[in-house]
């Protein structure tokens, strides 16, 4: 009897041993995991022309950084410029034209150094697909032009750019009287796509992304001030060090690819 319990003995010692020696090699469910990035939110107020390349380079920066969430604020600069100046929450400012980025870096809304011309585009006078009441830029003071689609000159780049076009060309007076205004670009190409009016200026890479228009010309340069797509940062980002970093992204080769893809121009510093 007494053997028998001394074997029971030694048969529960190996077996606890065992047991120990199988916890030690398992991992501790405690260990504490390498902590994942924060999730980050950035707003990017930019001109409603960018809205198809940002389209593809927000979707990429994302499956680069799945931390990061860009929320693309589109609309005419000069709206934009407003909002930021009324204290809209917006991390980054790309703009159309370089007068809003100076209202907001006169008023020391921009971070120091971040400021930098992109690229460039062009003005053209398009007309609806089959149509042929506008072959030139000089149709547009003819009797049988009706309307004629613009930008809000006073907050949209494009029509301050059209208005300064048609000026040096010696039409606005003739133009104003059929001008059909729209809130931004956009809203001006598709006035021009359902042939709501006879023509219409907008940017090149707008017609260019349409499918829906003819370009009958593009405006010569020399008749209207530079456009140019500045970027920025904002000083009151609560995100400075993510949006400093979509900036740079945003001045990549791949960026630089999608811009000229969609009929932009590297910008000469």
């Amino acid at each position: 009897m007494k053997k028998q319990l001394s074997l029971l003995a030694v048969s529960l010692l190996l077996l606890t041993g065992c047991s120990n020696g199988n916890t030690a090699n398992q991992p501790d469910s405690t260990t504490a995991k390498p902590d994942a990035k924060p999730s980050v939110t950035l707003t990017l107020s930019a001109a409603a022309s960018l809205a198809k390349p940002l389209d593809t380079l927000t979707a990429d920066y994302k499956k680069e950084h799945p931390e990061v969430t860009v929320t693309v604020n589109l609309g005419a600069s000069g709206t934009l410029q407003k909002q930021i100046e009324q204290g809209a929450p917006a991390d980054l400012f790309w703009s159309a034209g370089k007068t809003q980025m100076d209202a907001l870096e006169q008023k020391g809304l921009l971070a120091d150094g971040t400021r930098q011309d992109l690229m460039q585009n062009d003005l053209v006078l398009i007309r609806p697909q089959n149509s042929n009441t506008v072959q030139t830029v000089q149709d547009l003071a003819n009797p049988q032009v009706k309307k004629i689609a613009l930008g809000t000159p006073e907050t949209v780049p494009a029509g301050t750019y059209a208005k300064e076009s048609l000026t040096k060309l010696n039409l606005m007076s003739q133009v104003e009287p059929k001008a059909v205004y729209g809130k931004d670009v956009t809203s001006v190409l598709t006035y021009v796509e359902r042939a709501d009016v006879d023509a219409g200026l907008v940017y090149k890479t707008d017609a260019l992304g349409s499918g829906k228009v003819d370009i009958v010309t593009t405006l010569d340069a020399s008749t209207h001030s530079p456009i140019v797509y500045p970027l920025a940062v904002l000083k009151n980002s609560q995100h400075l060090s993510e949006a400093k970093a979509l900036e740079e992204y945003l001045h990549s080769a791949h960026a630089q690819e999608v811009l000229q893809k969609a009929g932009f121009t590297l910008a000469a510093h």
